[in-house]
């Protein structure tokens, strides 16, 4: 049996990786420095934290279910008791981007990280559609990279991020620049900035007299037909009316020069500003 150690095991990603390896085939020791996540654990999951030095004796994998912010210093505290062979597991590309690794060309740098449950899905029970973020119920997609390390460590990593992102459907393989373009680009710089931007718009409309809960049901219905036709997931063709407001408002809206966000020293300054 693979010995894991999990740092943050009590904390807000940590105790979701601690929930879903329950059962699994991987010895899982469990380290968390709060008392609260400590406790946690303990009252959650009937789980005790165990020092860093205890969990890191002979273990194969140490995953870093910490913070962006603290992944350079935890990394650096526990390198010189790492064996060499050793993968180290992030649950995000922006330290690894960063350069916050420690330089061991000896150990196995992975890093893996969920898509999230699609919004076009098959589910029919009601607590997998509830399930939002994802590694609950709900079925989700995930991207992994080997950052560096022996080719045959990708299907090492892989496994245990299924058990990670579970339940999982797709797998895709991707390098750590691409992820970076996943997330914070496209996720996050473009995404969740255009939803905050059409969230306004519905406190704009309401503001000018529509009803709330009219502007709401109005905009999220036409986000889920228009994204469905946008996305491909059904055939059709929107209204000459609706393209000629596309024509118009998208320059409104979007700087001619938006895509520069994807841009390799504007990705590396969204990453420096989050770590």
């Amino acid at each position: 049996m693979t010995t894991i150690a999990l740092f943050g095991a009590g904390g807000k990603m940590g105790y979701r990786l601690s929930t879903n390896f329950r059962g699994s085939h991987y010895t899982i020791r469990h380290v968390e420095v709060s008392d609260v996540g400590r406790e946690r654990l303990k009252t959650g999951l009937g789980i005790n934290a165990v020092s860093a030095d205890e969990a890191l004796d002979g273990a194969e994998v140490v995953i870093l279910a910490v913070p962006d912010t603290h992944i350079g210093k935890v990394a650096a505290s526990i390198e010189g008791k790492l064996a060499a062979g050793t993968m180290v597991v992030v649950l995000d590309a922006a330290a690894p981007f960063a350069g916050h690794l420690p330089k061991r060309p000896d150990l196995t740098y992975f890093v893996t990280h969920p898509c999230h449950p699609p919004i076009f899905n098959d589910e029919t029970d009601m607590a997998a559609k509830k399930d939002y973020f994802g590694g609950v119920k709900a079925k989700q997609h995930m991207v992994s990279a080997l950052i560096q390390g022996p080719e045959e460590d990708f299907a090492k990593g892989e496994a245990i991020a299924k058990i990670i992102w579970a339940p999982v459907m797709r797998s895709h393989r991707v390098t750590v620049d691409q992820m970076a373009l996943l997330e914070p680009g496209l996720s996050e710089t473009v995404c969740a900035s255009l939803l905050v931007v059409m969230k306004e718009a519905v406190d704009e409309v309401v503001a000018r007299g529509v009803d709330q809960q009219a502007a709401l049901d109005f905009l999220l219905g036409h986000m889920n037909v228009l994204g469905a036709v946008i996305f491909g997931e059904t055939k059709g063709v929107f209204s000459d009316a609706c393209n000629k407001a596309i024509e118009f408002g998208k320059p409104v809206l979007m700087r001619d020069d938006w895509k520069r966000v994807f841009e390799p020293e504007e990705i590396a300054a969204s990453i420096q500003r989050i770590t």
